[in-house]
């Protein structure tokens, strides 16, 4: 489960780093409608702001639950990694030596 976790953990990351890479600045808008820029996109001009930024949401908060679950496993392997639990038995005492009568 650990390794799972751990491998969702880094391909979230890597696709946000790849959304956010993608996505352009507020001030971009502004050259675009002088012609700067390349309004007529696949998504439109205002639907690839709409769907990164929803997908950059929904990425984040993966992110955040595999992070928070990551920091949960590690602190419950560290705790049992440096727990000194010896088995608590009674103290034995030695039986007294009989001798079998024959």
């Amino acid at each position: 489960m650990f390794t799972f976790i751990l491998a969702l953990h880094i391909i979230v990351a890597i696709a946000m780093i790849g959304l956010i890479l993608i996505q352009h600045g507020k001030g971009a808008d502004a050259g675009a409608s002088f012609g700067a820029g390349s309004s007529g996109t696949v998504f439109g001009a205002a639907g690839t702001a709409n769907f990164l930024t929803r997908a950059t949401a929904v990425l984040t908060a993966i992110f955040f639950i595999t992070s928070m679950t990551l920091a949960v496993h590690a602190r419950k392997q560290a705790e049992d990694q440096f727990r000194l639990d010896a088995p608590v038995s009674a103290p034995q005492t030695p039986r007294p030596l009989t001798q079998n009568p024959q």
